[in-house]
């Protein structure tokens, strides 16, 4: 078991640390006006008030020198924390060796093919090809098409609140209007059905259970009951945990039902653990907590960390269907893209999975913090999640429900950011703040970051 003061070197020392009057501070400014000039803000921060300029382990520094806790992890990506000195060592070593290899068998592709394999959930476990790619999306975006070679069908089932990617095929499963107005028509085929949310359920029930019930109920009745129009589902794809839409944790029991479902009418259970994976969620794959073996799954961010990578896992004999030379992708398992990988999953695994652990008990004392502070702060609606994986849904009122707007929510990121923390949030309303730390972070830090934003959240005046 590491020792708190080895994750303590892994950061900048003494963070947070404002020295400017006020953030962003000049120089950041000088260069986020400057940004829309030369590149595109369609980029998914958009034009969110920071620069990054140093990053190590769970601190980052902006142009002007202010220090800063990171819960981001850019976005879930640096799950061992920023340049990992075992990662910088893996960089530096196979840099000197192989970095580009083509779309061609090579050493360390197939490896870390080998690796990955390894360390997937039952059912996949030592028993799936992998298929690499640089994003999520990208990997979202051969399942869909390989379900379709696979099973001969062309439907497939999402969800609401679903993020899968931003491409043309897998961006027809996400659900996020500001990635869907006004690019239409998507691809045919697809039908959502609705996520367990029992804070805000869509079936007006009272109870995580009851949400659950319904919803799976719902995929049921879709998926094998005669005139749905759900006659040609492929697949079911699914988020372990749901990022984008909230941050939700659904019970085993909802996956377990959804699988069944699937079996009997012949489609494919596919999870995305794109967000929720390199164990994040307090286990390496969320969907371990249910149980259940999925016939695919989509990895990527914290596989890769400080570099590109990502990809989808199939049973063995799925895979065999898929004709050779159907899907090129140039610059997938870059040498050393695989490399880190490959270190990446030796940190989170190693020592039985104890930094896993460590998210976990770490994870769940966060939430009790958080939900200890809420206590006294009305615009906390709820707390919930797992592992760092953490989401906290803002209300202007309690009972009504009433979500957060942006111009609060911004107050509340950039109060964050003048006391030096940076978070983003999240959620179908985007009233719902996530802590997504890397799994590397100092308790120090993490709990440094939580009480600031109990401050914070306690000085907003609605």
């Amino acid at each position: 078991m590491i020792e708190e003061s080895e994750f303590a070197k892994l950061s900048f020392p003494d963070a947070p640390q404002i020295i400017t009057k006020s953030v962003p501070g000049p120089e950041s400014l000088k260069q986020l006006q400057e940004a829309p000039e030369f590149e595109s803000m369609a980029r998914g921060a958009g034009r969110f008030p920071f620069v990054f300029d140093n990053g190590l382990g769970s601190t980052v520094k902006d142009p002007d020198g202010n220090l800063y806790i990171d819960i981001t992890a850019g976005v879930a990506v640096n799950s061992v924390g920023r340049r990992h000195p075992r990662v910088v060592e893996a960089i530096q070593k196979q840099s000197n060796k192989l970095m580009h290899a083509s779309d061609c068998s090579s050493s360390m592709r197939l490896e870390l093919a080998k690796k990955v394999s390894g360390i997937m959930p039952k059912g996949l476990k030592d028993n799936c090809i992998t298929f690499f790619t640089q994003s999520g999306s990208s990997a979202l975006e051969s399942a869909i098409k390989f379900v379709r070679k696979i099973t001969g069908r062309s439907q497939i089932i999402a969800f609401h609140g679903a993020y899968h990617g931003v491409h043309c095929g897998c961006g027809s499963l996400t659900t996020g209007d500001q990635y869907r107005k006004d690019y239409g028509p998507f691809i045919p085929g697809v039908i959502h059905a609705p996520y367990p949310y029992s804070y805000r359920c869509c079936f007006g029930t009272k109870t995580q259970k009851k949400c659950e019930d319904m919803c799976a109920d719902y995929v049921d009745y879709l998926l094998n009951t005669p005139y749905t129009a759900a006659d040609d589902v492929g697949a079911v794809i699914i988020e372990a945990q749901q990022g984008e839409g909230g941050y939700l944790a659904p019970n085993p029991e909802f996956f377990q039902r959804l699988k069944a479902s699937c079996e009997k009418h012949g489609a494919l259970f596919i999870v995305d653990e794109v967000q929720s994976g390199a164990g994040r969620s307090g286990k390496m794959w969320a969907i371990e907590y249910s149980d259940v073996e999925p016939d695919m799954l989509t990895f990527g961010k914290g596989m890769g960390g400080d570099v590109p990578m990502a990809g989808l896992a199939m049973r063995k004999d799925l895979a065999q269907k898929i004709a050779d030379n159907s899907q090129p992708n140039t610059f997938a398992a870059n040498g050393v893209s695989a490399a880190v990988c490959m270190t990446n999953i030796d940190i989170i695994t190693e020592n039985n999975f104890a930094l896993v652990d460590r998210v976990a008990k770490l994870g769940e004392q966060t939430i009790k913090r958080l939900k200890k502070g809420a206590k006294n702060i009305e615009c906390i609606g709820d707390v919930r999640g797992r592992g760092f994986m953490i989401g906290i849904e803002l209300v202007k009122d309690r009972k009504t429900k009433e979500p957060f707007d942006a111009d609060l929510m911004g107050q509340v990121i950039m109060g964050m950011m003048a006391k030096g923390v940076i978070l983003v949030p999240c959620g179908r309303n985007g009233n719902v703040l996530r802590f997504m730390p890397p799994l590397t972070i100092p308790k120090k830090y993490l709990d440094k970051a939580s009480d600031l934003l109990l401050e914070v959240l306690g000085s907003i005046k609605i």
